[in-house]
């Protein structure tokens, strides 16, 4: 619950306060925490013994991760679309 209250108030600040120079500043300290993110995975994965036997285990988790979401994000987007976009009729002309 705290996750999402820390969101709102993020959202919230990001729509009303961040103007400008914010917006631009706030831009790189997002690109910097990212990649600091990213080194510091690298940095635990490179810590574990057994990290090369598990790379393959570890890839294939990766790519279901990957691959599970994506296929279930474009069948909901095409349901949605087939059902809520306005379709053009016979004569080529919109509804």
């Amino acid at each position: 619950m705290k996750i999402f209250i820390i969101m709102g108030i993020g959202i919230l600040i990001g729509r009303f306060l961040m103007i400008g120079k914010l917006k631009k500043w706030n831009e790189r300290l997002a690109m910097l925490c990212t990649l600091l993110l990213i080194f510091s995975m690298g940095v635990m994965l490179g810590q574990k013994d057994n990290f090369i036997s598990e790379l393959s285990s570890l890839g294939l988790k990766s790519f279901l991760f990957f691959l599970i979401p994506t296929v279930v994000s474009i069948i909901f987007v095409y349901i949605l679309t087939r059902r809520f976009i306005d379709k053009k009729d016979t004569k080529g002309n919109d509804k």
